[in-house]
């Protein structure tokens, strides 16, 4: 299945009440496991910079990505973003693969 990243900034109202971004996240994840079958998240991360989350994640194609990422939005994100990324090895396999 296709790998995917999702970046995630969020809402004022979020980064003012921690503690409701609890709950809403797993509001967010009943939702997305509703509209989106067959995602397998692999891993969550909070960070500091421009996202405040990071989501990696495989889905079944790239429609599947995208309403992942509606869905954040329609909870309250301020954007998010979702990347289709591609393991480091075929990365190089593919490299070898256009050399001439």
């Amino acid at each position: 299945m296709p790998t995917f990243i999702l970046m995630t900034k969020m809402s004022p109202q979020f980064a003012q009440d921690p503690r409701g971004r609890k709950k809403a996240g797993k509001d967010w994840m009943r939702e997305v496991a509703s509209k989106c079958p067959g995602l397998r998240w692999v891993s969550h991360y909070a960070m500091f910079g421009r996202f405040d989350f990071m989501d990696i994640y495989e889905a079944p194609d790239l429609e599947t990505a995208q309403k992942v990422s509606y869905l954040s939005i329609q909870s309250g994100a301020a954007a998010a973003e979702s990347w289709p990324a591609l393991p480091y090895e075929r990365f190089l396999e593919l490299a070898e693969e256009v050399e001439i």
